[in-house]
């Protein structure tokens, strides 16, 4: 027998320098409401950011982490290239160590252009339209033939040029052939304005005349047209002769002189076109949208029907499908149609094209089509749009950073966004996300929880480590982890119903469905099973209802929660009666602004393609008002004082003595409900989370008047203690009097229903059916749906 001599202590082989780097390290991170954070985040691994809404997560990951990779890639273009991006200052942090490329999904909806469709935001509409103009026939042209962005056009003239010394003039002509409807413009309606509601026939120019949206008499956009010399400005519209008329209405544009300012005069119609008909509506600001709706009405086009393409791309073949059809085909069944196709020619395209649609199903966006305006998608839609282009990428080691990917989907759908955020980790990226849902946070390999608090109250981080460790580790997140609602012993009696009949919006399928009034009702179902169609497309016209969708609000550094709610306005004048002066000398943006920073509070000094610097203003000292304006008080506070205050602070100040003031407490009111009262009132709201914003959106719109609440996912952005907050503001809303219907895939909203109305089975043509209604009990149960499984894992059924 042979005997093995054993292996001598050789030195184990040392780690090599570049496998150290396996932190990415944060050291005093002071963005926004962050106090000195330092954070190790491990590379390679999935990371999940927790905390309440406002604690700093976001500030942490998108403000510091991610916007410091970003601006360090920036950097490495050459000054030239810089002077065409935008410029990012670099994050209040002391160090940061480790980074890797940042890619950023966040939830910012897609296109605020009404050119813009699903297809063209992602690649399919590029790759569908070289395949037509490959395989197509009749063939018809290059790509751009099929491209309802492209015009027809044709041209010809004389060119000189010099050849030999010679000047030599040669006839040239031209031919783009594009895929455009000539008749609605490659738009797929047309819009009919009706005049009457761009102005009063009855008074001059100067009285006042139009009635648009920022046209007042001493604004630009009226005094153009008085200082043309085309139209007399004192005359009544309705005695213009037939010339003025048509100056006044459709003149083409041409260089005129107002004053000593050359500009260029255009009729009232293609000005009106231009500056709100060429955006999409979604976009639009609610005042705009008003005017837009009241004043235009918009047709399918008669002659392309909605498809925005050429007769002649229409003509064209593969298949037997033109590719207007592929494109308003559902991509599942788009996708099913590629794999049916066999062209060795363009096999490589085809490949392309077929794990793009195949990526649309797998992260649960089948439902959708190609033609689809990219302004109708929600955040979580647009969320997951974006995921599409990196879910094939073969890059690894980068860091990729999710804002909530969980939000609009139902507890079934949240199981297939993981496999996918694994599937990024396990290529070898880190993975960085903002998240609230349990269900994700379970998967993540490493949790930082943020807190204890919002605003002020929060920015320290409370805990690093494990999910298992967070559930025992006594922060707000830890105890709140495996909260689970029950369901309600007893429910409400409806006081009524609300009859929808015959509901065919998007896919809806001839629905019929009575939703019970004077309770908490919430309409469920998967992604895309026709919630939102059914609750914001079919609810009856003069069903006085409040709708409050999931549009995020916008707003500069100079807008605040006192701005955005309407608070200021009362405010302003509290204070010019306690005075005796003007309101306007307490408005930062109007009289009252600080002459040397115009109200910014701040200096900002342009460096070209270096980061923007932001210095106080030496002379206000942030305080934004003149000094003299400081010198008027209410209540023994000045105005700067007052917008410095906490929202509970500010509600106790309003509320009783000298300066209480009824218009300004009840918003107040409001804010402190939505779980707001950490916040100040002059907060620039570009400061605020996503929830925050939520919040605030729902605060303002509960002043409107109606007896019917239409919430589309109000617990986006909240955390979990943040909804137990939320059920109890809904459950005020309903004991005093009001209907609120809410669109949730949240369980802790469904066990807190009175009735539950779940559409599905699927989503897409798959949907747009009622396959339960009854209360929440009924619906565990019964367990006949996804939603009523879901439902009965959660309550422990």
């Amino acid at each position: 027998m042979t005997s093995i001599s054993p292996t001598p202590n050789l030195p184990l082989p040392r780690a090599h320098a570049a496998d150290v780097h396996d932190l990415i390290r944060v050291q005093g991170a002071r963005e926004n409401n962050l106090k000195n954070v330092t954070v190790d985040i491990p590379k390679r691994r999935l990371t999940v950011f927790t905390g309440v809404s406002g604690s700093g997560k976001s500030s942490l990951v998108f403000g510091t982490i991610a916007a410091e990779s970003q601006r360090m890639i920036n950097e490495t273009y050459s000054a030239f290239l810089q002077g065409f991006m935008p410029t990012l200052a670099r994050p209040d942090v002391d160090v940061l160590e480790g980074l890797t490329t940042a890619i950023i999904v966040d939830q910012e909806r897609m296109g605020a252009n009404s050119r813009s469709t699903v297809g063209t935001a992602t690649d399919a509409n590029s790759l569908l339209r070289i395949l037509f103009s490959r395989l197509g026939q009749p063939h018809i042209g290059s790509p751009q033939a099929y491209s309802f962005n492209v015009a027809s056009i044709s041209g010809a003239g004389a060119v000189t040029m010099e050849r030999a010394g010679k000047t030599v003039k040669e006839r040239r002509s031209f031919t783009v052939t594009g895929g455009m409807c000539p008749r609605c413009e490659g738009m797929g309606t047309i819009n009919d304005i009706d005049l009457t509601q761009l102005f009063d026939a009855a008074k001059s120019l100067n009285q006042g005349a139009l009635t648009i949206p920022g046209y007042t008499p001493d604004g630009w956009g009226v005094r153009i047209f008085t200082g043309s010399g085309f139209l007399d400005a004192d005359k009544p519209i309705r005695d213009y002769s037939a010339q003025e008329l048509e100056d006044f209405l459709y003149r083409e544009p041409v260089k005129v002189k107002v004053g000593d300012i050359n500009m260029t005069y255009e009729g009232l119609v293609p000005k009106v076109q231009k500056a709100f008909l060429s955006k999409d509506r979604e976009a639009m600001q609610p005042h705009i949208r008003v005017f837009v709706d009241r004043a235009v009405t918009f047709t399918t086009c008669p002659e392309c029907r909605g498809t925005r393409l050429s007769a002649a791309a229409r003509s064209s073949m593969v298949s037997g499908i033109s590719i207007a059809d592929a494109c308003s085909l559902q991509i599942s069944d788009l996708a099913s149609w590629v794999r049916g196709l066999d062209e060795p020619s363009v096999s490589p395209l085809l490949s392309v094209l077929r794990q793009l649609l195949d990526s649309f199903v797998e992260i649960g966006l089948g439902y959708l089509s190609l033609d689809r305006p990219a302004g109708t998608l929600s955040g979580g839609e647009a969320q997951r749009t974006k995921m599409i282009r990196h879910l094939g990428s073969s890059l690894t080691d980068v860091t990729y950073v999710f804002d909530e990917p969980t939000i609009g989907l139902h507890p079934h759908d949240i199981e297939r966004m993981n496999t996918l955020l694994l599937q990024l980790r396990d290529k070898g990226n880190t993975v960085l996300v903002v998240e609230h849902k349990p269900e994700t946070i379970v998967i993540a390999d490493h949790v930082v929880d943020l807190g204890p608090g919002a605003g002020t109250a929060g920015g320290t981080v409370c805990f690093e480590g494990t999910v298992e460790e967070l559930r025992t580790s006594g922060t707000l997140t830890g105890r709140h982890f495996d909260d689970r609602s029950v369901l309600k012993d007893t429910v409400r009696t409806p006081t009524g119903a609300l009859e929808i009949r015959g509901a065919t919006k998007n896919n809806l399928q001839n629905v019929d469905v009575d939703i019970p009034l004077g309770v908490l009702v919430v309409l469920t179902g998967v992604a895309g099973s026709g919630k939102s169609s059914l609750v914001h497309g079919s609810i009856p016209a003069g069903a006085d209802v409040v709708s409050i969708d999931q549009g995020g609000i916008r707003g500069s550094r100079r807008s605040n929660p006192a701005t955005y709610t309407g608070m200021l306005e009362p405010i302003r004048k509290a204070f010019a009666k306690a005075n005796g002066v003007k309101p306007a000398l307490f408005s930062s943006n109007s009289e009252g602004a600080c002459a040397n920073c115009n109200g910014a509070g701040v200096i900002y000094t342009d460096l070209g393609v270096l980061a923007t610097v932001a210095t106080t203003c030496e002379v206000c000292e942030g305080k934004r008002f003149e000094a003299s304006v400081l010198e008027y008080h209410l209540g023994g506070r000045d105005i700067s004082e007052v917008l410095a205050m906490s929202v509970t602070e500010a509600e106790k100040f309003f509320g009783a003595g000298e300066s209480r003031t009824p218009a300004a407490h009840a918003i107040l009111v409001r804010l402190a409900d939505v779980g707001l009262g950490y916040l100040s009132l002059g907060q620039p709201l570009t400061t605020l989370s996503g929830g925050e914003r939520q919040r605030l959106k729902l605060a303002s719109q509960m002043a409107e008047k109606g007896d019917v609440y239409v919430l589309d996912e109000p617990t986006t952005g909240l955390h979990l203690a943040d909804v137990e907050q939320l059920l109890g503001l809904l459950d005020r809303l309903v004991d005093s009097g009001k209907s609120v219907i809410v669109v949730e895939h949240h369980q802790a909203v469904m066990a807190h229903a009175d009735w539950i109305i779940d559409l599905g089975p699927g989503a897409g043509h798959d949907g747009g059916r009622i396959v339960f209604e009854g209360t929440p009990a009924e619906l565990v149960a019964a367990r006949s749906t996804l939603t009523g499984q879901f439902l009965a894992a959660y309550v422990g059924a």
